[in-house]
Formats: structure tokens, sequence, C-alpha cells
């Protein structure tokens, strides 16, 4: 018999409702540890392994069996005995995650947890474009949809995506889909044109100029570090620029005491747990001293446990558009790895 939520606990959670499932900030800490139990009970009796994000919150992270960037978890659940796969993150990465392991159980805590920039590219009008420019070599970053994954002639990451483009062919003009900052990136680095779809991630375009100059200011000697999906005025007061994976790397190779993480904020909460004795500063906006994805923060413990007590929401798609979409990630993987 599945563990299920005790009625004291479901009473305490409060009366704030996503879905039917209670959910409630705040929660106190003795209830966030029986979740924490009863979570890790049911996954055990699901034969599940849990893959967290970077942008999780914290208490995700933390029971989840890995943590890190979308395609790095897909692969790495695929070396696990594990029949149930729950991916806390966003839709994309989910369905990633089921492109790579076809024969497993994918889960997501929040099925509308969506991704603005995924969003923002649609795969009728991708349709569209390739009908009209059948000569176009297309990349697509790893952050689209399944459907658009499957009319790409190439899959990148944000840590390989300058390798990939120096690697496209000569002789055919380049769409690079769907973020327009790492595409500007990428062509800095590469010297490589592109055509560029309008895309951009909403959290990446909150950082601005003078936020980022005002805490370099109040913050002497700290090294700021930038996602590659910020605009380019943001990169340019960076000090490195590179993908999540790459900012754990980075920051524990640097011997600088102090570092602005200029991503979203869940990754200051990795940085803090693997590298303690440093200090890292979120990177500001205009709004507020940090900055969260909305649907990243979709996701909660409360529907992690209801996700492994229900197998539910599972995550589909359709065998067809499946086989097409792992084509441009197995000739990624050929090229970089």
């Amino acid at each position: 018999m599945v563990a299920s939520l005790p009625v004291n606990l479901e009473t305490r959670l409060g009366s704030a409702e996503v879905d039917g499932l209670k959910v409630r900030p705040g929660r106190p800490l003795e209830l966030t540890d029986q979740l924490q139990r009863e979570v890790s009970d049911l996954k055990k009796k699901r034969n599940a392994v849990i893959l967290a994000h970077n942008y999780q919150v914290a208490e995700i992270q933390e029971m989840a069996d890995y943590v890190g960037d979308s395609l790095g978890l897909s692969y790495q659940a695929s070396k696990t005995s594990a029949d149930v796969i729950l991916f806390c993150g966003v839709h994309f990465m989910a369905e990633t995650a089921k492109i790579v392991n076809p024969s497993r159980r994918v889960l997501i805590p929040d099925i509308h947890a969506g991704c603005s920039l995924a969003d923002s590219c649609d795969a009728e009008e991708l349709a569209k474009y390739r009908e009209a420019h059948p000569n176009h070599y297309v990349i697509a970053y790893i952050n689209c949809t399944a459907a658009v994954k499957a009319q790409c002639d190439i899959i990148c990451t944000s840590g390989n995506a300058v390798k990939v483009v120096e690697n496209a062919p000569k002789d055919r003009p380049i769409l690079f889909l769907p973020d327009e900052n790492l595409g500007q990136w990428v062509m800095e680095k590469t010297g490589r044109q592109m055509e560029l779809w309008r895309g951009a991630c909403h959290v990446h375009l909150m950082f601005t100029n003078a936020s980022l100059q005002k805490l370099k200011e109040q913050s002497p000697g700290a090294v700021v570090v930038a996602h590659p999906e910020c605009v380019r005025s943001i990169r340019l007061l960076a000090d490195h620029v590179c993908s999540t994976e790459g900012m754990v790397k980075f920051c524990k190779e640097n011997p600088a005491p102090a570092f602005i993480i200029v991503t979203e904020s869940g990754m200051l909460h990795r940085l803090r747990r693997e590298i303690p004795n440093k200090k890292f500063i979120p990177g500001p906006t205009d709004i507020c001293a940090c900055n969260d994805c909305g649907f990243m923060k979709m996701n909660t413990l409360e529907k992690v446990h209801h996700a492994l007590q229900t197998l539910s929401p599972e995550v589909i798609v359709e065998e067809s558009i499946r086989q097409k979409a792992l084509l441009p990630i197995q000739r990624m993987l050929a090229l970089t790895t």
C-alpha cells in the first residue's frame, strides 16, 4: 500500500489549493521533514529516481537523487534501473527525459510548469520556416519542445553551443533557435553568422545593466558569472559567461572568495551546498535582489509527494515525435562527447 498524506498533515498545510492539492508556503520544519520521509518511502515503493534542475527550490534539491541541468539529468536517469522518473523542472525537460528514456514512466510535479523560452518557438511556425528555407541548417537549444526538436538538424546546450556551431556545415545558412541572446553570444564567440529566432527566457531578461553595476560597486572583488541567456549588456559586465554546470566548475576552480551569480536564484543553493567556503551573491533585478522563475517554483514538495503517490501527471511524447527528436540529440552527443 502506498503511503498517503496523513490527515493531520493535510489539514495543517493550509487552504491554498493547486489542482486540488493543498499547498502552503512557509511550511513548519517538522512538516517538511515528514513530507521528505514519505517521499523517500514512496520513491522506494515506486522504484523511482528523482531529478531536480538547478533552479528548483532548496527542499526539492536536497532530497533529489541528482541535481543538474536538463540534458545531463535525463542521461543520468538512463544509467539507473528506475521504472519511474520524476523530473522536478519544467515541461520541456520532462519531455527530454522521455525522449531519452522511452521505456520509463516520466512524471512532473506540476504539468503546468512551462517555459517562456520553449513557448517562444511554435512547432507549426518552425515547420513553415523550414518549408520556406529548405537549405537552412537548424540548430536548436535544448530548451525547446519535443515537437521543435523533431524538426531540427542538431541540438545544443549552453555548454556546448559554441562547439556545435563551429562544426556546422560551412556551405549552409544557419537558423539558431529559440534563444536570441544565447545565439548572439555564440556568434560573438565563433564569428559564424546565423539567423536567430526571436525568443528569450523571461527570467534572464529581468537582469539589468544598472542593477548589476550597482551591485558590483557594493561588492568589491566579487567575480561576476552570468548565463549566456542574459542580454549582451549583462554579458559585457560579467567576468565569465557559462552554463549552469559551467558555473559550478568555474566557481570551484577560481580562487576568488565571492561571486555574483547572474541566473535564476535556485542555482545559488547548489553552489552554496557544493562550495560552502565561498560567498555567492544573487544577481539583482531592478525589482528585487534575486530572480525567481515562477514556472520552476510551481513544483513543491507537496506536488512531488502527490506525483509519486498517484503516478501523475505523466509526460507523454508521441513515438513518431520522440524518434525524430532523439536523432538531433544523438548527433550532438556524437560531436561533443
